[in-house]
């Protein structure tokens, strides 16, 4: 099965000839806290734009879409203007979705629209969607330019957007204006998009007893696969392969856990943690290694030894309060209450005994004993 993954994933990348703009829209009532209308747009399932009512800007969120802004500000503009003006279209346009559903509370209208292109056969095709409080809803069909209703309610809007000049409005955005956007945003996304970022691959293990975990993080597109093997050959037991998850500077990570309490310090070197990138040839192999495996345990050999020079300092500075402490309540026969017949003056010209200054000493020492150095704590791998 995973061979079969293996070529499928192969022949993705040489068959990678559709491309994809995507619109996403989001109209909500009844909560304050959501804005009243979001717009994102992404090429290629990467986010590039973003607006909300509440930031009322369009923000880039891909660097090169700021390369678009300044090579090329009429279609940014174009851009800019559409994600903005389309709040009042959509609102009016949905009104008819409220009225066929007069519940009140929170209601969220959601909108996915756009094209796809095939470059060798130049066929374009086109979707756009509805959906309602999380349910299908409206569905456009390019082909036989009609509506297509997913449930009864939709179905009384439908029999009126077949009438009207939507289908036409419709047509030509998804097979003029979407394909016009996209290869003008090809040209300066071409070269982020459809290039190939190597990981940094490691093992990583919380203690003696959990699995290790065999992670790569930094690569670029997300078309990858990662998986163990024995003696060369794959291995689907004992293994918990992770999600492609998404870093914070636009590249990806995962991970593939294997079991290792049934493995044998000996046998260790007959496993390796194998990682595949879309377009790279070379495949990563990580052997598994326990000089490799970066942990949060620290050896006794490496413990700190400015920590165990604080510890014992501080266990000396406690012995010497008790000590005070003991020597003090045996001459003074322990803590007796102030005799009120002294006179104040008297009392506070009394000299003070070796015993009382031994004391006052080691209390003020005991205030550094709850603060002696304790081991610092290694970073913790997650």
């Amino acid at each position: 099965m995973k061979k079969l993954m293996i070529l499928l994933l192969s022949c993705q990348v040489a068959s990678a000839v559709r491309y994809s703009l995507t619109f996403y829209l989001i109209l909500s009532s009844g909560d304050p806290n959501i804005p009243r209308y979001m717009a994102m747009g992404d090429l290629e399932r990467v986010r590039m734009i973003y607006y909300d009512t509440n930031i009322d800007r369009v923000e880039p969120r891909h660097d090169w879409v700021r390369k678009l802004i300044q090579g090329d500000p009429e279609l940014w503009d174009e851009i800019v203007m559409n994600a903005v003006n389309y709040y009042q279209f959509f609102k009016t346009e949905t009104d008819s979705f409220k009225r066929s559903n007069q519940t009140g509370g929170v209601h969220i209208i959601q909108q996915i629209l756009g094209c796809e292109w095939d470059d060798e056969t130049f066929e374009v095709d086109g979707y756009n969607q509805y959906g309602y409080d999380g349910e299908d809803f409206l569905a456009f069909d390019l082909k036989t330019e009609t509506w297509i209703a997913a449930n009864p309610q939709a179905k009384i809007i439908k029999q009126e957007w077949d009438k009207n000049q939507r289908l036409l409005f419709w047509k030509y955005f998804l097979t003029n204006t979407c394909l016009r956007w996209m290869k003008g945003f090809w040209i300066y996304a071409w070269g982020s998009l459809y290039r190939t970022d190597r990981p940094s691959v490691s093992l990583l293990q919380k203690t003696p007893s959990s699995p290790v975990s065999c992670h790569a993080t930094g690569f670029y597109p997300d078309r990858a696969m990662m998986f163990w093997r024995k003696d060369g050959e794959d291995l689907d037991e004992d293994v918990d392969q992770g999600e492609i998850l998404p870093n914070h500077d636009g590249t990806f990570q995962m991970r593939a856990d294997l079991n290792i309490s049934s493995v044998s310090p000996e046998d260790w070197r007959r496993y390796d943690c194998v990682f595949q990138l879309s377009g790279v040839k070379e495949d990563i192999i990580t052997k598994l290694d326990q000089a490799e495996i970066r942990t949060n345990r620290v050896p006794p050999s490496e413990f700190p030894a400015a920590a165990v020079i604080g510890v014992v300092v501080g266990l000396l500075l406690l012995l010497l309060c008790i000590s005070g402490l003991f020597i003090w309540r045996r001459n003074n026969n322990g803590f007796r209450p102030a005799n009120i017949s002294d006179s104040t003056s008297e009392t506070s010209q009394q000299p003070l005994t070796d015993h009382s200054r031994f004391f006052i000493m080691s209390a003020t020492l005991c205030r550094y004993c709850v603060q002696s150095p304790t081991p610092p704590e290694s970073n913790v791998l997650t």
